[in-house]
């Protein structure tokens, strides 16, 4: 017989959107009930970096940054155009702020501002070279008792050899090479060791970093006011009442079918459809592939279907949270290159041997150009000096001499290789002569620490991911020493970021533009309040639990204390 449940508030999903979600309405005094698809909780968000962007938070007075809610205005208005409704910028601008401080006082999530993160668009007025990124900071897993083991892990790109994490702030020291870089990693490398019994047991790190401090430390404060998520719990209905308002949600759970009711409304944070073929050739650029998507592979877009089958609007259906990928066979979604094509001797070419954009770019704005016309086919070319220096995908520097550990697979089929840059075009099917002459004429730019053609590290934000011992410009070194190496790119995706029309509230919005009562909608499910673009890191976990905080505290509006917003202006000590 079907089994029926009543609840406050059910929340379907469990990434940080849906966790913040969660959190805020237990808090509260609601009761919470959240449903997952998965065996394992976290989403795309445990596998994430777990930073958040988030103008004018509390966090930067500690790097001495000043920032208002002005500014960041006037940097998204810029950007943004008339893509996204101005209520919903300004609700995310004013109560991102909040929701970050109300986290960091009333649960265990902890963060740090990083001080020279900086947003993604360093030309634009109100743009920051840091501050409004924030890193999650560490956590050990063992505060989460047999609830770690349902932990989605990390991404493999997040760890050193698939093993060791590292917070953002520790990988920007790694990657840079910035002083003190081979004792940080030699300090990693002596946690993860000697971390017994622990290690006698399980290859798996327990000191949590990136999107598993964030998602663990949600899941801790949740536990701690006895919230449950129910896995395995696929939503197959959103369940509506005779005026057209969502009352509940059928599940489907242990091999039957189970109703829940939810007095107060149904939050959905179940993230995109980035791993449903179909949707993606419906709705996004031509070509597109699922398996060059790096999010989580059971994001299929469920909750967008179920929601449009009971009249709910959408926007944006065409774009995602682009970035240029890679697939390796045999893993269950695709690496992200988001330091790879930065680092100094590493151009892309398309198949005229072209360059056609700046390589340091925001990952956003790399696909952008990558869907541009001629530009695919897309390959990252490097030299023996860079396979020396630096990690590319799952290969670390070739200088460290541990890619033995790696399997025969990746250390062998993972790059096409060649003695001349002329072969290696041959062996792509790219253009010789082309890609003689864009060598020659990078490694010029190189020799000079100029970019003539596009600009390269020139800004903070390109300079991230360079390396500090290459001078004069710490972005640009030459392509001079055999072997070549080469690896074909997509224009792949973090998750897709168009979905439910929703207003300043959260609530999902019918195609009239009404709201749909007691349906609410945060993350990947909905249509992004940055419209078509990326204006810096965490923009799309900082968004999605900004959201969700609103979306618990409009559905619980009569338990919550909800005091002013903080001041306008963030000011750095004197």
């Amino acid at each position: 017989m079907d089994a029926q449940h009543e609840t406050d508030l059910v929340v379907v999903g469990s990434g940080a959107g849906a966790l913040t979600a969660a959190l805020r309405a237990a808090h509260a005094g609601a009761r919470v009930l959240i449903v997952e698809k998965a065996a394992q909780y976290g989403g795309t968000s445990a596998t994430s970096g777990g930073g958040l962007w988030i103008p004018a938070n509390h966090l930067m007075a500690d790097c001495g940054i000043d920032d208002s809610e002005d500014e960041a205005l006037q940097y998204l208005r810029q950007l943004l155009g008339d893509t996204v409704p101005d209520a919903n910028v300004r609700a995310f601008v004013r109560h991102g702020r909040r929701m970050l401080r109300w986290l960091c006082a009333h649960s265990r999530v902890a963060y740090q501002a990083m001080a020279y993160y900086a947003d993604y668009y360093q030309h634009l007025p109100g743009a920051k070279s840091g501050g409004r990124s924030v890193d999650p900071l560490p956590y050990d897993a063992r505060a989460l008792g047999a609830d770690f083991l349902d932990l989605q892990e990390p991404h493999r790109q997040t760890r050193v050899l698939g093993l060791i994490g590292y917070s953002n702030t520790e990988g920007a020291i790694l990657l840079s090479k910035s002083p003190g870089w081979w004792r940080l990693l030699l300090k990693l490398v002596a946690v993860y060791a000697l971390d017994l019994p622990w290690r006698l047991r399980s290859r798996r790190s327990r000191r949590l970093t990136m999107g598993n401090a964030l998602i663990g430390r949600l899941r801790r404060s949740l536990l701690d006011l006895g919230v449950p998520i129910w896995l395995r719990a696929p939503v197959t209905r959103l369940l509506t009442d005779a005026h057209g308002a969502v009352t509940g949600v059928e599940i489907e759970r242990g091999g039957r079918c189970e109703t829940i009711r939810a007095r107060r409304g149904v939050i959905l944070g179940s993230g995109g459809f980035e791993h449903n073929q179909a949707l993606r050739e419906r709705y996004l650029p031509q070509p597109t592939d699922a398996r060059w998507s790096a999010a989580s592979p059971h994001n299929t877009g469920d909750l967008l279907l179920a929601a449009q089958a009971i009249g709910a609007g959408t926007r944006l259906l065409d774009e995602a949270w682009w970035g240029p990928t890679m697939h390796i066979a045999g893993e269950d979604r695709a690496r992200m290159l988001f330091t790879e094509r930065s680092m100094p001797g590493a151009i892309v070419v398309n198949a005229q041997g072209r360059r056609f954009f700046n390589e340091s770019v925001a990952y956003t704005t790399a696909v952008q150009a990558m869907y541009g016309a001629g530009n695919l086919p897309a390959w990252l070319i490097f030299d023996a000096r860079y396979a020396r220096e630096y990690p590319f995908g799952p290969l670390l520097p070739g200088g460290m001499h541990l890619n033995w550990l790696q399997p025969r697979r990746i250390r062998r089929g993972l790059l096409t290789r060649a003695a001349t840059l002329r072969e290696l075009a041959g062996r792509l099917g790219i253009d010789g002569d082309g890609l003689a002459a864009t060598v020659a004429r990078f490694n010029g730019f190189a020799a000079a620490g100029r970019d003539e053609d596009f600009q390269r590290g020139e800004n903070p934000y390109d300079r991230l991911y360079g390396d500090v011992r290459v001078q004069p410009n710490p972005c640009l070194a030459p392509l001079t020493e055999a072997p070549y190496h080469a690896l074909q790119i997509h224009p792949g995706d973090i998750g897709t970021k168009g979905g439910l029309a929703t207003d300043a509230q959260a609530r999902v919005l019918d195609t009239q533009g009404r709201p749909i009562a007691g349906l609410y909608a945060v993350g990947n499910v909905a249509a992004s309040v940055t419209g078509r673009w990326y204006p810096g890191a965490g923009a799309t976990l900082g968004p999605a639990m900004t959201f969700g905080f609103l979306a618990a505290e409009h559905a619980c509006a009569d338990l919550v204390d909800n005091r002013a917003p903080d001041s306008e202006r963030i000011t750095s000590p004197a």
